[in-house]
């Protein structure tokens, strides 16, 4: 029995941080289950480059001071940028889009989501846990599907009616999000750590996903994941907490196996999402990342691309369950 699955059986304990849910079923046809987006993306950019070029394309920069938009309803975080997100070519790698609705993916990120905002912004009478709208999302290893779950989960939860989302790209080695929603981006987070004289209100990207705002990766360089470990990042990490305290903030961040800086990425987070891949991450991989987050006591785990199962006649693609993080994370 796998370390996840032990924790899925812990049914109905109430006394832990640690979520364990499955979701993101394997897409049929994928040529590589390990790269699921990156195999539909290719498929979706072939044919996009035999089809007619949609008519909407993302507008040229233009400066502004940070401000808030409230067009949506609750303040939206803006930047000098406006980007159009192809949700064609999201729908085809599998991922969530805003009108789901009631689809299969869209239940399964509800779930995911649920606790997150509960521990950002507490229930009940119950306070938020600190730092808890910081979110850092990551995995054990490469291809296990952090980043499609850090763009889906950033998509869910813009859809709420009282949260707004930052997206930032700190996987700064192999940078992904921009890609994959179609955006472009020459500018981000590395060049704001770097140089004094970038705002950050001048690579934020606002897209037309009411209240989603993503933060690219920037400008790669020979000592980029060391950036992320450097007390400029920790810095940037403080102030964009109290300057957005309301609303939630995704990272898409490294593997904790592949480089030592995610680690110290996780030092500043509320809460972590960890993305296994179902049937493929090995049990030792697990435990060895788990113990690099010792330092935050709220990690969710996620089981991805999970074989969907049949629950009661209906067709669900999910399970739920509690694990003590501090008891499986030393098996």
């Amino acid at each position: 029995m796998s370390i996840i699955e032990r924790a899925a059986g812990k049914l109905g304990s109430s006394d832990s941080a640690a979520t364990v849910i499955q979701t993101a079923p394997r897409v049929p046809g994928s040529v590589d289950e390990g790269r699921l987006i990156e195999a539909a993306i290719e498929r979706a950019e072939a044919s996009f480059n035999r089809a007619p070029q949609p008519q909407h394309q993302q507008q040229p920069p233009h400066r502004q001071s940070p401000q808030l938009d409230d067009d949506d309803g609750p303040e939206t975080i803006i930047g000098s940028q406006r980007g159009v997100v192809n949700l064609a070519r999201l729908k085809l790698a599998g991922a969530l889009t805003p009108d789901a609705g009631r689809s299969r993916i869209a239940e399964e990120y509800r779930l995911i989501k649920r606790p997150l905002l509960i521990n950002a912004f507490g229930q009940g009478g119950n306070p938020p846990v600190r730092n808890g709208n910081l979110i850092m999302v990551t995995s054990s290893v490469p291809g296990e599907g952090k980043s499609f779950t850090a763009i889906n989960l950033a998509i869910s939860m813009a859809t709420e009616l009282e949260s707004t989302v930052l997206l930032v790209d700190a996987d700064v080695t192999k940078s992904s999000v921009v890609r994959y929603l179609g955006l472009e981006a020459e500018l981000g987070l590395l060049d704001v750590l770097r140089d004094p004289k970038v705002e950050l209100a001048d690579v934020l990207i606002k897209t037309d996903i009411a209240k989603l705002t993503v933060l690219p990766s920037g400008k790669g360089f020979a000592h980029a994941t060391e950036l992320l470990a450097s007390s400029s990042m920790k810095a940037f990490v403080e102030d964009i907490s109290t300057r957005y305290h309301d609303r939630i903030i995704i990272f898409d961040c490294p593997p904790l196996l592949a480089t030592s800086e995610a680690s110290v990425l996780a030092s500043y987070m509320g809460q972590i999402v960890f993305v296994v891949e179902a049937e493929r991450t090995p049990q030792e991989a697990i435990k060895d990342a788990l113990a690099h987050l010792v330092d935050c006591p709220h990690v969710g785990l996620v089981l991805n691309k999970a074989p969907a199962r049949s629950v009661g006649g209906d067709y669900y693609g999910y399970g739920y369950g509690y694990g003590g993080y501090g008891e499986y994370g030393k098996q």
